[in-house]
């Protein structure tokens, strides 16, 4: 063993060798540590027996792997993917894709300077809140909005600046929620200093409950949308109206985080939506930006102009703010929604409308195709499945689509799902009973050509 792990070169040695001429601006640092990377993976293989000698023609081979170690560590982590798992808003594949208007918002502003915190008439310091504020409040149709970095930020701030001294905040037990990431509504609660006051059970909350707290001194009703789970059964909740209404006559505030971010009802996305919130009574609502919205990352606090304002001077607000191309981006895809009430200009919303005939064609196209390219190596069909919008927005919601089938005749669907997934562009399929399914309805303009060409490197 000794002898043969004398055999491998030093670092220095392979550092030197003609092959990094093929790629002279790698840097120095990054050459050296794919030169380590590789040595060292060698060394384990041969203590472990996998190899018995070193990799034949080395130092060459060697050269040849550190230099594809270090081309591949020079690549962008971040790389488009092709998602054809149904899932609309998947949250490991960076939810919303972002509308054209977005895209062109960043494009136009975000390569040089802009306005941000500048007031263009008056020439003097201005507020990205304000300015960008009251553009949201028009098409959101309420008396201001304010902008966080996510959704979670949007709860413990309005939290913190309407409760955060101690004062008594009335959730119901069922929907002391868990969202991803172990985010649990009562451990944000604790965090913004709100003392919480839980009433109902499980399964049935009435408005008594809420009342009776209110009474006793609550001063903030806290509703929170079940955006992962669903209570069946024996279950009953009080409407918003009727919530707004107790709460208001007891001069309390009412917050609905509603997550989802759905601005107005759409057939398949359901029927609870921002702008019906508002109307309902609810002082605030919560809700981000990268889910049905169709934007970027962000927590929106839409509502009240002078809670909103004591929101916008609290000092956590600070820690909260987004940045420029948060915002570019928000404001285009709100002004997407304000020319198009429907939203269909947003991605998001135009893959959850399209219709099953629609998805049907596609998805034959697309079989077709790779039938013609794959010949007897795989059985290939169009099957009937359902999508979900995903994301944390709904845990019922399902939109009937149509999925190719690809079944590996050789080999199994795992192995080619991880070669669809490390490819460029990587291809995200679900996989199911020895198959990949390639859903139609969460493939974008181009997408298909982009499969096609993936099923190459199989």
């Amino acid at each position: 063993m000794s002898d043969l792990l004398r055999q491998l070169p030093a670092v220095h040695v392979l550092l030197e060798h003609p092959a990094w001429d093929a790629a002279p601006h790698l840097p120095r640092h990054l050459r050296r540590e794919a030169c380590r990377s590789v040595l060292e993976q060698v060394r384990e293989q041969l203590r472990s027996g996998a190899v018995d000698a070193p990799p034949e023609g080395w130092p060459d081979a060697l050269a040849a792997r550190a230099l594809d170690r270090a081309r591949a560590d020079r690549q962008p982590v971040l790389k488009p993917v092709v998602n054809a798992t149904g899932v609309l808003l998947h949250t490991n594949l960076g939810r919303a894709p972002l509308a054209p208007e977005a895209l062109e918002a960043i494009q136009r502003c975000a390569g040089g300077y802009s306005n941000l915190e500048l007031d263009l008439d008056s020439g003097t310091r201005g507020s990205r809140h304000e300015h960008l504020g009251a553009a949201f409040a028009r098409v959101l149709g309420c008396g201001d909005v304010l902008v966080t970095n996510n959704n979670a930020a949007a709860v413990f701030l309005a939290l913190k600046a309407l409760a955060g001294e101690g004062a008594r905040v009335v959730i119901s037990r069922g929907e002391l929620v868990e969202i991803g990431g172990s985010f649990r509504m009562p451990d944000i609660m604790e965090a913004s200093g709100a003392s919480m006051l839980e009433v109902g059970a499980t399964n049935r909350t009435h408005l008594a409950d809420y009342e009776r707290a209110l009474d006793a001194g609550a001063g903030v009703v806290m509703k929170v949308h079940r955006s992962n789970f669903e209570l069946v059964g024996f279950t009953s909740t009080v409407p918003l109206a009727e919530l707004a209404a107790a709460a208001h006559a007891r001069d309390a505030l009412v917050i609905y985080d509603l997550g989802s971010g759905l601005l107005r009802s759409r057939p398949g996305l359901g029927d609870e939506c921002v702008l019906d919130a508002l109307a309902d009574g609810a002082d605030l609502v919560l809700f981000s930006g990268d889910k049905l919205l169709g934007g970027p990352q962000a927590g929106i606090v839409a509502g009240r102009a002078d809670l909103v304002a004591r929101l916008r001077k609290h000092p956590v607000m600070r820690l909260v703010r987004p940045g420029k191309l948060c915002l570019l981006a928000l404001e285009a895809t709100l002004r997407a929604w304000e020319a198009d009430p429907q939203g269909d200009p947003v991605p998001a919303v135009a893959l959850a409308s399209r219709t099953v005939d629609a998805l049907q064609v596609a998805a034959d196209r697309l079989a077709e195709a790779l039938v013609a390219r794959l010949g007897d190596r795989a059985d290939v069909d169009v099957v009937a499945v359902e999508s979900t919008p995903g994301g944390g927005s709904s845990a019922v919601l399902r939109l009937p689509s149509r999925a190719v089938r690809v079944r590996p005749r050789g080999g199994s669907e795992e192995a080619l799902a991880a070669i669809l997934r490390r490819g460029d562009p990587a291809v995200v399929a679900r996989r199911e009973a020895g198959a990949l399914l390639l859903d139609l309805r969460t493939l974008l303009p181009g997408d298909e050509d982009r499969v096609l060409s993936a099923f190459l490197r199989w």
